[in-house]
């Protein structure tokens, strides 16, 4: 295969390669402001920059005018500390206490994962393409939603699939938008054929959300940023003798999954303790890793590799979308009790599975505002989508791409 030639090529070190990302993320920032359409589907500000760098990269790529090259040691060092801060919340203690309804909810949701990934890898099959490009087009960009997509597209990538960080983001945007549509629908039909009514207003879905905030989710200071960045980092030096020692015995797994076994070991044995772990210190953190992360992630996109997986990706999505809806309208409202906090829950699934937890609440917010609160729902699916289904969703990935890779 000849190597593309460009007239220029600009290689970017890592101070540069930040720099750009911090602009791209205010740009997304500045777009949203303008469309607020984008707002409404929850598009992440990294992915409107990162897609706009993108496609100047692609028009310089298919002219043969242009062409960048960057250092990645910081976006795989921010992905590895996102995936930290998830292993942190991953409490055993908090599933417990959320009772029958949470872990019924996490129990369809994996459930969900595993379908997801089938549908993908069979259909890519169908197709004759590899089965890494139905695992592009399941649970990593559609359960996981954009930051899994950004630190598995290099894994699937490794494993053999060049367009596996491409397929995946565009994936995952298709995903934010068709979760945020079939929602309402499912919600509706459910409550219309099945006569559920909220039979309780004394309590909204602002006062659930709300009565769970703690004097760290008000104020932070430095200490607790020190202890939060402090705890990252221990998981993910320890971590990464995990990773490091199960490749010596021939075991290979993706970085991140060492450093959040570590957190998540922490996290429980705090509780265990009753002790305090400034969680909400370093959720913000993690947060913060994946907006500069993502933005890393996407301006580095070659969308050029989309054009031959343009048709068997569109399949594989439109399927996937169907049978989202299918899936909450015959399993999980079933499963949750068949009344209306479990069409709401659906409503919330739909976003959920096929985007992100923001999703879900917006889909969960638009619904109850013309049939009345569900607190329930408001608990079960944050609770779910915050402290358990990405850190459930990697293990499971790493599983499919251990068979299939």
């Amino acid at each position: 295969m000849q190597e593309t030639t460009f007239l220029y090529t600009y290689d970017l070190n890592m101070t540069m390669t930040l720099g750009l990302a911090v602009i791209l993320l205010c740009i997304g920032h500045f777009i949203k402001k303008i469309f607020p359409i984008l707002t409404k589907y929850f598009i992440p500000s990294p992915v409107l920059g990162g897609i706009i760098f993108s496609i100047v990269t692609f028009i310089g790529h298919q002219t043969h005018t242009f062409n960048f090259t960057y250092d990645e040691q910081l976006k795989n060092l921010l992905m590895i500390a996102f995936f930290t801060t998830i292993g942190f919340t991953a409490s055993f203690r908090m599933l417990i206490s959320g009772g029958l309804g949470v872990a019924l909810f996490l129990f369809c949701s994996i459930i969900l994962i595993v379908i997801q990934n089938g549908i993908g890898v069979g259909i890519a099959q169908l197709f004759g393409e590899s089965p890494l490009l139905g695992m592009a087009a399941g649970s990593i960009p559609l359960t996981g939603g954009h930051g899994t997509s950004a630190a598995f597209g290099p894994e699937l990538q490794r494993y053999g699939l060049d367009a596996g960080l491409t397929v995946s983001i565009a994936a995952a945007t298709f995903g934010l938008v068709a979760g945020s549509i079939i929602g309402g629908p499912v919600g509706e039909r459910l409550i219309a054929k099945f006569h559920c009514h909220n039979a309780d207003n004394s309590v909204s879905n602002r006062d659930m959300v709300e009565g769970v905030l703690t004097q760290e989710e008000k104020t932070m200071s430095e200490s607790q940023l020190m202890a939060g960045c402090a705890y990252i980092i221990i998981s993910m030096v320890l971590g990464s003798f995990i990773i490091t020692g199960l490749k010596n015995i021939g075991v290979i797994l993706p970085a991140y999954i060492g450093p959040m076994i570590i957190a998540s070991i922490i996290r429980n044995y705090f509780d265990m303790k009753g002790k305090h772990i400034p969680i909400r210190t370093i959720n913000v953190i993690g947060s913060l890793s994946l907006q500069y992360f993502l933005a890393m992630a996407l301006m580095t996109m070659r969308l050029w590799e989309l054009i031959d997986l343009a048709i068997p990706l569109f399949t594989i999505l439109i399927v996937q979308t169907i049978v989202m809806a299918l899936f909450a309208y015959f399993v999980t409202f079933r499963i949750m009790g068949k009344d209306y906090d479990a069409a709401v829950i659906c409503v919330g699934q739909c976003g959920f599975g096929m985007g992100a937890t923001p999703n879900a609440m917006a889909n969960m917010s638009t619904f109850t505002g013309g049939n009345g609160p569900s607190p329930k729902a408001f608990f079960v699916v944050p609770m779910v989508g915050a402290l358990f289904i990405d850190f459930v969703n990697a293990f499971i990935i790493t599983m499919f791409l251990q068979f299939f890779g």
